[in-house]
């Protein structure tokens, strides 16, 4: 899987203003995307390393460490994702500082060195807690002016211009959000959020290898690294992989093993998407079941549109897109937003803070 399309050009409508930038921010369980209009574009892994101790401080710096960096030098690093579920975990003071410096360095690196104001619009988790908006925006709060948190799949609609009649499926590390379009910005009634998205297909992967093939050494990261090359649902892919076994490298087949657990969540969103559809109007129902999109990296599975379209046959015609580009339509959703509504009127949209003038 690619780490990011560098080359895909976004338009993005009003010039920015002088001493100020507005970003777009996708933020996520194993990646975070931010855009900005003065045309930062970046992509990076959320997890922030810290040294061990005195050894690892002298060979990598007392600084964190960030993203792909912190994970090429992980044996001298503590690494800590402090994104869980798609929103900042709240169990340590550790997380909580890790979240505090991810955000801070991808704005920064938005910023360009540049010493100007920032506001903008982060996406979150479709049923993220106040608690938890109000945790993000204590943070944001450190490194911008005036921030929003909205829907992720809300931004993704508001990226196409498909506002109306359409179901958004964001499948993302932590969660899989679900949003029903009506015309409007969507209420709780509208949307859903469950945790089986890609960690959950991690764990399950790594679990069903281990499982069938005793005495090979799997971890969840490198069971991320096999669904992330062969994700698939239909067979399509044959999934032959090196692995250690017992300290050896030997070949293993585990297409089953990669279909199995990735047809795992179907039935989960085609319920959520049956639900979905009755709070429709009757007479947009038909519309709407021929307009569901899938996003986020979830949305790569080979077969997955097909299968959801198959396990929704008896509601009539179906159809199931897939955006161009998971990495990105989101933050870019978020940045077209923010520089389309007034920030006057960014209230009207999520929750937000503004600092005082």
């Amino acid at each position: 899987m690619e780490e990011s399309k560098m080359d895909q050009e976004y338009e993005v409508a009003p010039s920015p203003k002088k001493g100020k930038i507005t970003v777009g921010i996708d933020l996520g369980t194993c990646r975070t995307a931010i855009m900005s209009d003065r045309g930062a574009k970046l992509l990076a892994r959320s997890v922030v390393g810290y040294p061990k101790d005195i050894i690892s401080e002298k060979m990598v710096g007392k600084l964190p460490l960030f993203g792909d960096e912190a994970i090429a030098k992980r044996n001298f690093l503590d690494l800590c994702y402090p994104l869980a579920d798609g929103v900042i975990r709240e169990a340590s003071a550790r997380d909580y500082r890790a979240a505090h410096e991810l955000l801070g360095h991808l704005v920064e690196l938005a910023k360009k060195g540049e010493d100007v104001e920032v506001c903008g619009i982060i996406g979150v988790p479709a049923r993220a807690s106040i608690m938890n908006k109000e945790l993000l925006l204590t943070i944001a709060e450190k490194f911008m002016s005036k921030a929003l948190v909205v829907s992720e799949p809300f931004m993704v609609a508001y990226q196409l211009n498909n506002l109306t009649n359409c179901i958004v499926i964001d499948i993302g590390a932590g969660t899989v959000d679900i949003c029903g379009m009506k015309g409007t910005v969507p209420v709780a009634d509208d949307q859903v959020t469950f945790l089986k998205g890609g960690d959950y297909i991690d764990e399950r992967l790594a679990q069903s290898i281990t499982r069938h093939y005793p005495g090979v050494q799997m971890t969840e990261a490198v069971a991320c690294g096999i669904k992330e090359k062969f994700a698939s649902v239909d067979g399509s892919k044959r999934a032959l992989v090196t692995l250690r076994h017992e300290g050896k490298p030997a070949e293993f087949d585990v297409t089953e093993d990669v279909n199995a657990v990735c047809e795992s969540i179907v039935p989960d969103i085609c319920e959520h998407i049956e639900n979905l559809i009755q709070k429709f109007d009757p007479q947009d129902q038909e519309a709407t079941l021929q307009n569901i999109i899938l996003a986020g990296g979830g949305s790569r599975i080979t077969g997955l549109a097909d299968m959801i379209v198959a396990h929704l046959a008896e509601y009539g015609k179906v159809k199931v897109t897939a955006v161009a580009d998971p990495e990105f339509v989101g933050c870019t959703g978020a940045l077209k937003l923010a520089t389309e509504i007034p920030e006057e009127m960014w209230s009207q949209i999520g929750v937000m803070f503004a600092a005082e003038p």
